[in-house]
């Protein structure tokens, strides 16, 4: 099957995007199963709590699914019958991805479906919003999850249980919507941040600015980050001006943020010189195959590493050898399924039941 004439930066930064959440995932996973964390740089740079490279690869991944909203829905610009169609569109895609997030969930414990799900619902009445109108919801959302993180923080040195937030009941209805809002891998305060500045970015792409601009947003962000995360020199300032993802902190957001934008113009520009490469081919077709990728690879792990046994709980060699060798044959396979079939099985299925 031919590509269109899409735009290859998105496809190209999901794909890289997605390794960089596979040896994450490899890593985290065989540490909870025993194996070893901490031994040197390799370890501290990719851990997956700590590290700061810590959820750094899924917060671009979600920018660029705020990107492929924009680039979804730009047909229905000016057609009010269209916009309806895409609302729903949009709903019924984010509620099956919810549903099907909280089934995987049994399968692969911390899962990002059920928050995927759940933004596209919420695309449903962002798309048409002025960009400006979006930003605010985006920085909203940043400033909400920072805002909870510290009277939670303040709540507990008054010897304040705020359990009934944080620990409200698994699969209870309150549970559920605490998890997708706050205390979950990835709540939406803050992580509709990112999604939002993806919808916006995706307006951007056919200006001749775009690049220079969005760039120097992400070093300003990431700069504005890293400063404030260094100046805390308190208990407090150590919880409220952190850069650790799950503190859900202004310095983080804003430094995830900068390097997620940083990521996605750099990968765009170098797939757009160089977009008739065989390279740059393979990684658009394993990118539009990329849910199909993300669950084929927790189906991996737990066949090789739970049910038969085959890989040991091992350190950060372990990790990475798993991470190149199932994505070496999943892009592989990824490019021979996209060439003769077009969509991958997940995509497909997906797009037929949310029709």
């Amino acid at each position: 099957m031919e590509l269109s004439a899409r735009k290859p930066g998105p496809d190209v930064v999901r794909a890289l995007a997605m390794l960089g959440v596979l040896m994450m995932n490899y890593h985290g996973y065989l540490i909870i199963r025993g194996a070893q964390r901490d031994g040197g740089t390799l370890y501290d740079l990719f851990d997956p709590w700590t590290g700061p490279l810590s959820t750094r690869f899924a917060a671009t991944f979600v920018l660029t699914a705020g990107v492929g909203v924009t680039l979804m829905t730009n047909s229905s610009v000016g057609d009010a019958e269209r916009t309806l169609e895409m609302r729903w569109r949009l709903v019924r895609r984010g509620l099956l991805l919810y549903g099907v997030g909280l089934l995987f969930d049994f399968v692969w414990a911390g899962t990002i479906l059920p928050y995927y799900g759940a933004m596209f619902v919420l695309a449903a009445a962002l798309f048409t919003l002025r960009s400006r109108w979006i930003a605010l919801i985006g920085v909203a959302s940043a400033l909400a999850g920072w805002a909870l993180r510290w009277w939670m923080y303040e709540r507990a040195l008054d010897d304040h249980s705020t359990a009934w937030l944080t620990n409200p009941g698994a699969r209870s209805p309150r549970g559920l919507l605490f998890d997708v809002f706050v205390n979950g891998t990835h709540p939406l305060l803050p992580w509709l941040a990112f999604f939002c500045a993806g919808i916006i970015l995706g307006r951007l792409l056919d200006t001749e600015w775009w690049q220079p601009v969005v760039a120097g947003l992400g070093f300003a962000l990431y700069a504005i980050g890293t400063l404030a995360d260094s100046s805390a020199d308190t208990d407090r300032l150590l919880v409220v001006l952190s850069d650790d993802p799950f503190n859900r902190g202004l310095a983080y957001t804003a430094s995830a943020l900068g390097t997620a934008l940083i990521a996605f113009v750099t990968i765009s520009w170098l797939a757009e010189r160089y977009r008739t490469t065989r390279l740059v081919e393979i990684l658009q077709r394993a990118g539009q195959m990329s849910l199909t990728i993300y669950i084929g690879h927790a189906l991996a792990f737990n066949l090789f590493v739970d049910s038969l046994d085959i890989i040991e709980p091992g350190g950060i060699g372990t990790a990475m050898t798993c991470t190149i060798l199932f994505w070496l044959v999943a892009t592989s396979l990824a490019v021979w399924y996209q060439q003769h079939y077009g969509r991958g099985p997940a995509e497909r299925l997906y797009r037929r039941l949310s029709a």
